[in-house]
């Protein structure tokens, strides 16, 4: 890393006023700052130093989202041998791999097609590049099956992060979040890829890891039996263990609690928001069973689907979410 940073320090005159390549300073100052801490100084005036910055916290939530995102891979892996019938004979790392080589390609579009976003849009605005679709990048593959073609992937990470997002400003001025913006643009143009019983196990065998099934295959989510009427097998150990067919990062309850507790350990992410979200489901939860609207127990409205994903990483968004002491629990409260 010093031999890059010395690098960086060599050719920063070309970028800086008076330089050739000036133009691309938006470019460099990105790459820069986005590797390192910019080691700037304040020459003037009273400076408020933080133990925390933008980049810090956006690194945080990426570590937060990371056991979700192992245990999803995981789970497609889980999923694919389950189905064919050779879980029995398969060792954890084939599992394992099967479900990183299926998941990891749509880690990779979404970051290269947001960032590629973000630095071509600083780069046309002549303004320095924000850090914010750091955890953007990784919210999206956790929150759509793993069947996702690429390409619509990339038009719909497109779609929000140029309308959702860039034209209200950037980072810290989007009313909308960008993850969630990115999902409702998948399922209002592409709904038949995002829903339905065959898109939630991965088909086809990867590198010779893995198994193909037939294209007809089906596995309805514990949610797609309710709406069907059809009572869900799925015991509650794994409902909350998260070895059940779902979006890719949304159904380990374990996994998204340890990312709660760490977002909530260093601050960055609100009990009174979280807290408030859970309070307004299980409110809900328990009068459609007592009103008898619901076959399932009220409990299992918290561990289905993605309400546990959507409380801790997706209400407690610091941009959109609320931002009075009592805005986070009417807010929170209402998303429950």
């Amino acid at each position: 890393m010093n031999a890059i940073k010395n690098y960086f320090d060599k050719i920063k005159p070309n970028f800086e006023e008076g330089g050739k390549l000036h133009s691309l300073w938006s470019l460099y100052e990105g790459f820069n700052s986005f590797l390192f801490v910019p080691n700037e100084t304040s020459q003037s005036g009273v400076s408020i130093h933080d133990s925390i910055d933008s980049k810090r916290i956006m690194s945080m939530v990426v570590i937060a989202l990371l056991p979700a995102l192992f245990f999803g891979m995981y789970n497609v892996g889980y999923q694919n041998y389950v189905a064919a019938g050779t879980f029995a004979r398969a060792s954890f790392w084939a599992i394992f791999g099967y479900g990183f080589l299926a998941v990891i390609p749509k880690v990779i579009v979404s970051y290269v097609v947001g960032l590629g976003i973000e630095f071509a849009w600083a780069q046309w605005k002549h303004e320095e590049i924000q850090e914010g679709y750091l955890v953007t990048g990784i919210l999206v593959p956790l929150i759509i099956p793993v069947t996702t073609p690429l390409w619509i992937l990339v038009v719909a990470i497109a779609f929000a992060v140029i309308f959702a997002k860039e034209i209200f400003g950037g980072t810290g001025m989007n009313i909308f979040n960008v993850a969630i913006a990115t999902r409702m643009f998948l399922f209002f143009s592409y709904p038949s890829k995002m829903t339905g019983d065959a898109v939630w196990i991965a088909k086809n065998s990867i590198f010779g890891l893995g198994n193909s099934l037939p294209d007809a295959y089906t596995c309805a989510t514990p949610l797609g039996q309710i709406a069907q009427g059809i009572i869900p097998v799925t015991s509650i150990n794994n409902m909350i263990t998260g070895l059940m067919p779902g979006s890719i990062g949304e159904t380990s309850v374990i996994a998204i609690a340890i990312g709660a507790v760490l977002l909530l350990w260093t601050g960055i992410a609100s009990w009174k928001t979280m807290g408030s979200v859970f309070a307004g489901g299980i409110i809900m939860a328990l009068l459609f069973s007592a009103t008898g609207k619901t076959p399932i127990p009220w409990y299992e409205h918290i561990v289905l689907g993605g309400f546990c994903f959507g409380a801790v990483f997706m209400a407690t968004d610091p941009v959109t979410s609320a931002r009075t002491e009592t805005g986070k629990y009417i807010y929170g409260f209402l998303i429950g």
